[in-house]
């Protein structure tokens, strides 16, 4: 891509994480963004158009969108780029107000595995939903209000020698405010009536919420040639953003040269182990498939017929060597900044790529004019895994894992190579292509 297409890109994706606090508001982003460009935005518990069209749906903090050419038929395979709109960081708990030695505070939950101390001292926000008595939903942001307060050295005189040590439960909960004068003033619900506020509802109304901590500063490009990019929530807003604009580029509904449906599916949970309604081990994709398929007149076997002729790209974050600890790193497969997306490899199925995928991304990148480098695991320190071994477990379907690399990957605030972001949207524009 050209300097001037990838800084595009790169002020798109900015742009995108910072609309994209939580899962809810990652998905709500994207389909907002596919309904204004045509698509439809579909209800699950209503009959579904079997025309050909753009298409979108949202389950809780997941969304799939897709695009149904005309000619396709019962037996059209699917071309899917499977992502995560979740990301590690803390879970707003019940009653979480609390005051201590005059410090309003959060009574927050660790969700996944985020790296504590990169959570300290950063002006973070509360976003998520609120769903009120009547079931209705209603999306809310904080902007900065909360600091988790790191202690002094001057009181722990040893911490540059020993490390943080941090205890999940006593040294994880913010501050958002001073309450001297308010305990007994009702303060367990200072927090909730602050949020019911600013989503225009009474907190007496309020009876859930999803409610995450994201960090507020603002991603930003720097170094030599602006070549870094630096945000919160990269693992793994920049797949949800590289199949997104893949599938607005993609070729028009009424284009006969298509011979695939486009499908974008952005689970949430991954970071937990996907197991829920709106994760990838749930149902939520295998009943999208199937509806689409019922649409288009498929009988069961014409839709495994149709599925042992797809694909999915399983795109999520991966590790760039990192120059300070490159002994942690496979002693060969090195990936390095600028090298472009990873093909993420490993032997126990942790990854699903295969030999067939491992071509199938050679060709992509390829296609797209971009290059792509391998990632494999040294042996003494087992990978995480992905949506990839799942998908293909649930679907039976080929599928093979990549994604962009990063440096330290669960912070607060990720890192990536600009050209690296890009070409992995540019890889998968290659793949809705058809390529």
């Amino acid at each position: 891509m050209s300097d001037t297409r990838t800084s595009e890109y790169i002020d798109g994706l900015a742009r995108f994480i910072q609309a994209g606090p939580s899962s809810y508001h990652a998905a709500r982003e994207t389909a907002d963004r596919l309904v204004a460009a045509g698509a439809v935005e579909l209800d699950e518990s209503a009959d579904w158009p079997t025309t050909a069209g753009r298409y979108v749906v949202v389950r809780d903090g997941a969304v799939i969108a897709w695009i149904a050419p005309e000619g396709a038929g019962p037996l059209t395979p699917f071309r899917i780029l499977g992502a995560h709109t979740d990301s590690p960081g803390f879970k707003l708990k019940p009653h979480p107000t609390t005051v201590v030695n005059g410090w309003l505070q959060a009574g927050v939950e660790v969700y996944g595995g985020p790296l504590l101390n990169s959570w300290l001292d950063r002006e973070l926000e509360l976003a998520g939903r609120l769903v009120t008595t009547d079931g209705e939903e209603h999306l809310v942001r904080t902007g900065p209000f909360l600091r988790i307060p790191q202690l002094a050295i001057h009181l722990d005189r040893g911490v540059n020698n020993d490390g943080v040590k941090l205890d999940k439960q006593r040294h994880t909960q913010p501050v958002w405010g001073v309450g001297l004068n308010t305990a007994s003033q009702g303060t367990q619900d200072a927090l909730l009536e602050h949020l019911a506020g600013l989503a225009g509802v009474a907190a007496s109304d309020i009876a859930g919420y999803d409610i995450m901590t994201a960090d507020t500063t603002a991603p930003a490009r720097f170094g030599l040639d602006d070549a870094l990019f630096a945000a919160g929530r990269m693992d793994n807003l920049t797949s949800v953003f590289a199949g997104l604009t893949a599938l607005l580029a993609a070729g028009s509904a009424d284009d006969p040269a298509v011979e695939h449906i486009s499908v974008l599916a952005a689970f949430d949970h991954e970071e937990l182990g996907s197991e829920s309604r709106s994760g990838a081990a749930g149902p939520f994709l295998a009943d999208v498939l199937e509806r689409i398929g019922a649409g288009l007149g498929a009988s069961s076997s014409d839709r495994l017929r149709a599925l042992a002729s797809s694909w999915c790209v399983s795109a999520d974050a991966g590790h760039a060597v990192h120059p300070n600890y490159a002994e942690r790193h496979d002693p060969v497969n090195k990936p390095v900044p600028g090298g472009g997306p990873l093909l993420k490899i490993n032997a126990n199925q942790r990854y699903a790529t295969d030999a067939a995928g491992a071509a199938l991304w050679a060709r992509l990148c390829a296609a797209a004019g971009v290059p792509f480098q391998e990632f494999v695991s040294n042996n003494a320190i087992p990978c995480g895994s992905t949506i990839g071994p799942i998908t293909a477990t649930r679907l039976g379907i080929r599928v093979v894992d990549v994604g962009a690399p990063l440096l330290s990957m669960h912070s607060a605030r990720e890192l990536v190579h600009v050209d690296d972001a890009a070409a992995l949207a540019a890889a998968v524009t290659a793949f809705f292509a058809g390529k």
